[in-house]
């Protein structure tokens, strides 16, 4: 029996040896991939310290032996577009061979949810996924993950696009790579690597952000571990549940926070609606009560009386005066009955008990949303609620990728490099519109960092956000969604980078408009520019017109400002049955802005209103929800929003970590 265990322990270090021996290439290579063609191909990999490794790959066959940490990389020299064929890499114990491989045009798509949003969730989507019949589309979906260090590898797989894999495609991608595979009849690969909802700075590298003064204390501040965050978080918590309400409380205590007559005098207060992360509660998955004291006059009528506070993030159980009205899960509008003679003239008690299982919790509708109506009376309830924590889950303790910058470039972007790539398509902003005038510095910086670890200025290209009904931002109250959108027109100053504007196709209720059609199609048309200008298929196929007229200058006749744009094309137009230019607003030095009455004349937009008689400043389609914007130029490209005047924004003083 003895002898029988030591031939088992040798067979295991033998296969792990083996295993250890075994030539490794980076998960970003497989069957069915696209490598760029006309370029430089890296491919790399993992094999024993000094270990010769072979790669051949289209009657090319190149060696080299590993260096001292096993690491391994190989350029093949470039290629013209092609396939199928077979990749191998040999090493001295094994090899390992990719088929279907195909040369042609590479494209990184990233960002947040709208990048990652589904083929088969856009408009028409299970008609598209159905049609989706294209097999010189490839698509390497890269699988979520986060790390506080650089790794060396991702997740994910290779496929050919068909009706059977399309629909968890990107949509904006799929449709970016349709038209340019129109235009240059070549293979495209996608590599999707997006997670919705996340900042911009959690792509950016730490060593970019330390050498920001903007940055360098978010950089510095990046924990060594996660065991460290966790035991951080447990320990935060607990500090703060002692301090705000004396620990938490037994189930038999919890039964009875519906009851009207509770003392709350020790229960805190947050505002709602709105996400308890950012009202005192950060980090917090659990369960949360809210109670707020209603007064209703002695005259009212109360029958027919609904509860209504729109969505709530995840799960609520609702009571009035310690009755069960409603429970509902999910984010949809509550709009809960109220049994006549529950309510009661004077003071009455609604009691909300919240359960969030990840991520933002609490009462996620608008403000006007949040009500208690009847036949003749309609009670405002937005404002402050008591609340007490009821229970923590442990997820509370657990880093999401927003948690700290530099997490998702170091676990879905850096194994990527250096991938021969021929570009980038970005659509995200919408988690950084808070912080809207420090992602002037935030876009760029990522941008450059990306590019300086690739070695190439290659060709960015990202989505300028949609309209959308933030927070109803406009000239008068301050819009972060409009200033978000002006960092993003500002980096355009970056060479080689190009702007699809969709303040035409946003929704104004849904931060996901359904409409990435057009998205990508406006992306391709910035492609043509941008990467494949003055080519034998590409300048020439769309002509330069490719963007929208963009804001040139302004001069000042009388009582009339004078706006003259770049970009035109053939011409400016106006998309309106009647021939009315919309989103234009003036005004004078009071710098009070009235919407304007606007005249295409030309080359330029005559801008007037009865109200300002000395014009100093413009504006347009400055709002959080700009839908109404109408100008473009003759090759259908929409007008870029803007403002001449250099009045500071609301959010300017609004940094990384400040909220």
């Amino acid at each position: 029996m003895k002898g029988f265990k030591w031939s088992a322990l040798l067979l295991s270090l033998m296969a792990i040896q083996t295993a250890l021996a075994d030539v490794r290439v980076s998960n970003v290579f497989g069957s069915h991939m696209v490598l760029q063609r006309r370029k430089p191909v890296p491919v790399w990999g993992w094999a024993d310290p000094g270990e010769k490794v072979t790669v051949s790959f289209n009657s090319q066959t190149k060696a080299i032996k590993a260096g001292k940490d096993g690491k391994w990389t190989i350029s093949l020299d470039p290629m013209e577009a092609g396939g199928p064929y077979q990749m191998t890499v040999a090493g001295k114990k094994n090899s390992v061979s990719f088929d279907d491989v195909l040369l042609g045009e590479v494209w990184v798509c990233s960002g947040q949810s709208n990048m990652e949003w589904q083929l088969q969730s856009a408009i028409n989507g299970k008609e598209e996924v159905k049609a989706a019949n294209y097999p010189n589309i490839r698509h390497l979906m890269v699988k979520k993950a986060i790390s506080l260090t650089p790794k060396d590898d991702i997740e994910g797989t290779w496929t050919v696009c068909s009706p059977q894999t399309a629909s968890v495609y990107t949509a904006v991608g799929y449709y970016f790579a349709r038209q340019l595979q129109k235009h240059l009849n070549v293979p495209i690969g996608l590599i999707n690597t997006t997670w919705g909802g996340t900042h911009s700075e959690t792509w950016t590298s730490r060593d970019a952000l330390s050498q920001t003064d903007e940055f360098r204390t978010v950089a510095s501040k990046l924990p060594a571990s996660y065991e460290e965050v966790i035991q951080a978080g447990k320990e935060r918590t607990r500090l703060l549940m002692e301090k705000q309400q004396g620990g938490l409380p037994t189930a038999a205590e919890e039964r009875t926070w519906s009851d009207p007559a509770l003392n709350t005098d020790q229960w805190k207060s947050m505002g709602m609606p709105g996400d308890w992360e950012w009202g005192g509660l950060p980090t917090l998955d659990g369960v949360v009560w809210f109670r707020r004291e209603v007064v209703i006059p002695d005259d009212a009528t109360l029958k027919k009386m609904t509860l209504r506070f729109g969505s709530v993030d995840d799960k609520d159980s609702t009571f009035v005066n310690g009755q069960l009205v409603g429970s509902s899960k999910g984010l949809l509008p509550r709009a809960y009955a109220i049994p006549d003679g529950l309510l009661k003239p004077g003071r009455n008690i609604i009691a909300v008990r919240v359960v969030d299982e990840a991520g933002a919790g609490g009462l996620a509708g608008k403000p006007e949303d949040v009500k208690l109506s009847g036949e003749n009376l309609d009670i405002p309830l937005a404002g402050q609620w008591k609340y007490r924590v009821a229970t923590v889950f442990p997820s509370s303790f657990n880093p999401g990728p927003n948690t700290y910058a530099t997490q998702l470039f170091n676990a879905m972007l850096n194994p990527l490099i250096p991938y021969a790539i021929e570009g980038a398509i970005w659509y995200q902003g919408e988690s950084n519109a808070g912080r809207a005038y420090q992602y002037r510095k935030a876009f760029p910086l990522m941008i450059q960092d990306w590019r300086k670890r690739w070695g190439s200025d290659f060709p960015f290209l990202f989505v300028q956000l949609a309209s959308y009904n933030s927070a109803n931002g406009d000239s008068k109250h301050g819009s972060s969604w409009a200033e978000l959108r002006e960092a993003q027109t500002l980096t355009l100053q970056l060479p080689n980078t190009g702007m699809a504007v969709t303040s035409d196709i946003g929704e104004s209720k849904d931060i996901h408009p359904k409409n990435k059609l057009d998205v990508g199609n406006r992306l391709a048309a910035e492609a043509m520019r941008v990467a494949y200008a003055g080519t034998a298929r590409g300048e020439t196929a769309l002509g330069d017109a490719s963007r929208g007229p963009m804001f040139g200058s302004m001069r000042i006749d009388g009582n009339r400002a004078i706006v003259t744009f770049q970009n035109v094309g053939t011409g400016l137009m106006v998309k309106d049955r009647y021939g009315y230019l919309k989103g234009f607003e003036v005004a004078g030095a009071d710098q009070k802005f009235y919407y304007a009455k606007a005249d295409i004349q030309g080359n330029a937009v005559v801008v007037h209103a009865d109200s300002v008689s000395n014009p100093v400043a413009v504006r347009y389609g400055w709002a959080d929800d700009n839908g109404d914007v109408n100008l473009y130029n003759k090759e259908s490209f929409p007008a870029v929003p803007f403002r001449t005047d250099s009045w500071k924004g609301i959010t300017e003083a609004t940094k990384f970590g400040d909220q």
